[in-house]
């Protein structure tokens, strides 16, 4: 007997609620692993001492402060290039074969792995011009890793903007330039800022590129200059990880570092959402 079409949606969104639960347990689940594993680490000494004994005592403040730099030098880059460049490809690129072709190197450039970036990263910045392993040499490579989904964050939320918007102004006697930058962009601003979420995200969390450019193996130490070396939270956690220390006592401090990242990531994500809310309230 066939299935009638109110049973068949029935069946189609109970299997999207039971995927949904699915992913949120998941979630809750390293959540809930990192708090039990990792809160007994944390104290104030693990925040704001240097490591020592091999990265299984100490703390971790280098990796907190370079996973910091990072993050925030990576993307004082990226975002303003990304965004002058989706503006570019959304206002003013011909369409044709040219934005077609631009919106498809993009995309690839997005789904390129990220230690391929660190390879470039390496070979460029180190190599080429001289950087050395240094932050430098890591924010760049971080912030071309991100680009693309600045890009195309842009690029959608300009595109979502109703064209009447456009005509509008232009008919009361605005150029296209004060149309985009104070009619346009404020309207978009809030979805762009989704793509400013997820870059911090993935920055904060990325080993591969980070590799090749700028993580230091062991230096307990601040960096003093933007050409230093500095430790930074993934890669702490790899190394701690698989550096052939005893397990059960570098264990501890892995959880540790994992839940400080996963923690970190949090409130940068939440600090850009909370951004993104005042940006749709005063675009309103």
């Amino acid at each position: 007997m066939a299935l009638s079409a109110t049973t068949h949606q029935r069946i189609f969104f109970g299997l999207l609620r039971a995927l949904t639960l699915l992913v949120v347990l998941v979630l809750l689940a390293i959540v809930a692993y990192l708090l039990v594993s990792g809160f007994r680490v944390l104290s104030w000494e693990f925040f704001t001492a240097m490591p020592k004994e091999g990265m299984t005592a100490g703390g971790i403040l280098p990796a907190i402060v370079g996973t910091l730099l990072l993050t925030f030098i990576s993307i004082g880059v990226a975002f303003p290039v990304g965004l002058l460049s989706g503006i570019f490809i959304a206002e003013y690129a011909p369409k044709g074969r040219l934005k077609r072709f631009v919106d498809l190197m993009t995309n690839n450039l997005a789904g390129i792995p990220s230690i391929v970036f660190g390879l470039f990263g390496m070979t460029v910045f180190v190599v080429l011009f001289g950087f050395g392993d240094s932050i430098v040499a890591g924010s760049l490579t971080l912030a071309i890793l991100v680009l693309p989904v600045i890009i195309r964050t842009t690029d959608e939320a300009l595109q979502s903007v109703s064209h009447d918007i456009r005509l509008g102004s232009i008919g009361l006697g605005a150029t296209k330039l004060q149309t985009i930058f104070r009619v346009v962009l404020p309207v978009a601003f809030p979805r762009i800022l989704t793509g400013l979420i997820l870059s911090m995200g993935r920055v904060a969390g990325e080993t591969a590129p980070i590799l090749f450019t700028v993580a230091a193996y062991f230096l307990p130490r601040l960096p003093s200059s933007a050409f230093d070396q500095v430790m930074a939270l993934p890669y702490h956690l790899y190394v701690i990880s698989t550096s052939g220390t005893n397990l059960e006592q570098s264990r501890p401090m892995a959880n540790g570092t994992a839940l400080v990242l996963l923690l970190l990531i949090l409130i940068l994500n939440l600090s850009a959402t909370f951004l993104r809310r005042r940006a749709e309230r005063h675009s309103r």
